[in-house]
């Protein structure tokens, strides 16, 4: 029998768990304590529960944790973790480390459906949702798990496709039962699927960040397909309308591409939809990936991008490039892994 894993279950959950298997009602706290606080790796460790219920539980369950299977290392620091998935897919977390702060980078599915232009993830094709175990294990299974102070659902997927297990992970990251973090130390990444951001606005209290990358309905629409199901500025009603506190953030996401997005006519308008919300804008370097035409914007163009958003009043800052020489664009690595394990199958 396949067992199930018991890290990354709720505690709602686990007291399901504690009353199916007849155990006594305050056995969900401690398993909690034990799985998220003490990080214990086997069932057997849970020494406060009998050994006849701690049997019980090892026939049915497991702690359900593991490694990496291949680490990358950059030059700046910055660390790529490959890991196989229950459903024998590859996903892939970057852990990054500043002087401040180090921030890891997680998943929440196994390639996307999105299909992006930029996104090498979204040519990969959408393979399989993510459980809150999966998105949970990339935390807890690196090596520098006890030093993170930040994490940004920002890897492979869409978040809000995957919304409810993505919900359960926050939850068990913010709450007092689990790792007990601040929601302001998390991120979630978005291309704006309407009805998981909703849901995330009402449920959780951690930092969005919308993927913008055009403030042009048509040309947003060549880059992002969602933009035929989710115009932008649908997403920005709903962000409009939705109160977001002093404690929370709301930031836009801008890839910079030549002669595409970086334009004074952009800065314009950029401004025009954004005008009434209190947000920032994080322009991002483009990272070539294989087989597209798309080209980077240069430094300068940049720079003159930034300058001029801030004299506009928006707080805008250009994203440190992190991790070029081991695939820093997402996707890339288990793309390989994805190859690597076809040609060993035929």
């Amino acid at each position: 029998m396949i067992k199930q894993s018991l890290y990354g279950k709720t505690y709602s959950e686990l007291q399901q768990i504690v009353n199916s298997t007849n155990l006594p009602k305050f056995a969900a706290k401690q398993i909690a304590e034990w799985l998220y606080k003490q990080h214990v790796q086997s069932i057997s460790e849970m020494t406060n529960l009998s050994i006849k219920h701690r049997e019980t539980l090892s026939s049915i369950f497991e702690i359900g944790l593991n490694a990496p299977l291949q680490e990358q290392t950059s030059i700046d620091g910055t660390k790529k973790y490959l890991f196989s998935t229950t459903s024998e897919k590859f996903i892939e977390a970057a852990y990054i480390p500043e002087a401040d702060r180090a921030t890891l980078c997680v998943s929440s599915q196994v390639g996307c459906k999105m299909g992006c232009l930029f996104c090498m993830t979204g040519k990969q094709g959408f393979q399989a949702q993510l459980t809150a175990n999966e998105i949970l294990n990339q935390v807890r299974s690196i090596p520098e798990h006890d030093k993170l102070t930040n994490l940004v659902y920002m890897g492979m997927g869409e978040p809000f496709d995957n919304v409810d297990e993505v919900l359960k992970s926050l939850e068990i990251l913010t709450s007092e039962y689990g790792y007990g973090w601040s929601p302001k130390r998390i991120t979630v990444s978005s291309i704006g699927v309407i009805p998981g951001l909703k849901e995330f606005l009402q449920r959780s209290k951690c930092h969005l960040a919308i993927s913008l990358h055009s403030p042009f309905d048509s040309e947003r629409q060549k880059l992002m397909p969602i933009q035929n199901k989710y115009p932008i500025r649908e997403v920005l009603e709903v962000i409009q309308a939705f109160d977001f506190g002093l404690q929370r953030r709301v930031s836009f996401e801008y890839i910079m591409l030549k002669d595409i997005n970086d334009s004074a006519r952009d800065v314009n308008e950029l401004a025009k939809i954004l005008n009434g919300i209190k947000c920032r804008i994080n322009l991002i370097r483009f990272h070539a990936i294989p087989n597209s035409t798309l080209i980077g914007s240069n430094e300068q163009t940049i720079t003159k991008f930034r300058d001029a958003l801030t004299d506009k009043g928006i707080v805008t800052t250009i994203r440190a490039s992190r991790g070029e020489d081991i695939f820093a664009a997402c996707g890339l690595l288990s793309t390989n892994a994805i190859i690597n394990k076809k040609q060993i199958e035929l």
